[in-house]
């Protein structure tokens, strides 16, 4: 669409900040105003919203707001009712990537070396220990590991549940993304580990196009995803 603004600025409103365009409110595809609750969120989705497009006239597309889609994302979607996207989300605790490690030798050591931390680290952080098995048969888990980890996702903000909704997904794996959450790790960092699959494969058949475009985007995405957590609870991103 074309850029129709001069102006994008963040204002304070009852109950949060908005986002001006010539003095009136980015909206949603709703109809109601855009309202986030943290300073620092609302001036970087001015601030896309004073580059999209780059002057009065120009075309802009979705590409350019990131922040603003999620951020709508989560007051139009999730915040309403979170339940369906909770249950979702918990889901993959019972299918979590870092369980399961390949029949070849030198990557499962290295699987383990890498992943087995954060599966500790689960254990002890969320009273969740998780099952770990060979191969793509699928493994039970604790209900009561299971139960615990749906309790950590419930609990988190619809900010953060829309963060999750692209780190989650994006890694294969609700561990990764909670360490990302409660800052255990970077999204950088929780990306490598997801792919060392595919890297480790890539070391005999050579880097395959398609998969290193897949893996570029979703790199992009978990870094998007990060940085509206940093901004949402007032740090510099």
């Amino acid at each position: 669409m074309k850029r129709f603004w001069d102006n994008a600025a963040a204002v304070r409103e009852a109950g949060g900040f908005r986002v001006l365009l010539d003095g009136r409110p980015v909206r949603l595809p709703g109809g109601s105003p855009l309202q986030v609750e943290a300073p620092s969120l609302a001036e970087a989705i001015a601030a896309e919203w004073s580059a999209a497009g780059g002057t009065k006239g120009g075309e802009m597309t979705p590409a350019d707001i990131p922040l603003t889609r999620l951020a709508g994302t989560a007051q139009e979607r999730v915040a309403p009712d979170p339940a369906g996207m909770v249950e979702g989300l918990a889901k993959y605790a019972e299918s979590d990537l870092l369980c399961y490690r390949a029949d070849d030798r030198r990557l499962a050591a290295i699987q383990a070396a890498e992943w087995q931390p954060l599966l500790d680290w689960t254990a002890l952080q969320h009273d969740a220990p998780l099952r770990v098995t060979t191969g793509l048969m699928p493994v039970a888990q604790e209900p009561a590991s299971l139960a615990a980890l749906r309790r950590v996702v419930a609990a988190c903000s619809p900010i953060e549940l829309t963060a999750l909704g692209v780190l989650v997904p994006g890694f294969g794996s609700l561990v990764l993304a909670l360490a990302v959450l409660q800052g255990r790790l970077d999204a950088a960092e929780a990306h490598r580990l997801s792919i060392l699959d595919e890297t480790y494969q890539e070391e005999f058949w050579g880097l395959d196009a398609e998969a290193e475009a897949r893996r570029k985007r979703i790199a992009a995405e978990v870094a998007q995803a990060e940085r509206l957590l940093a901004l949402a609870r007032g740090r510099a991103a």
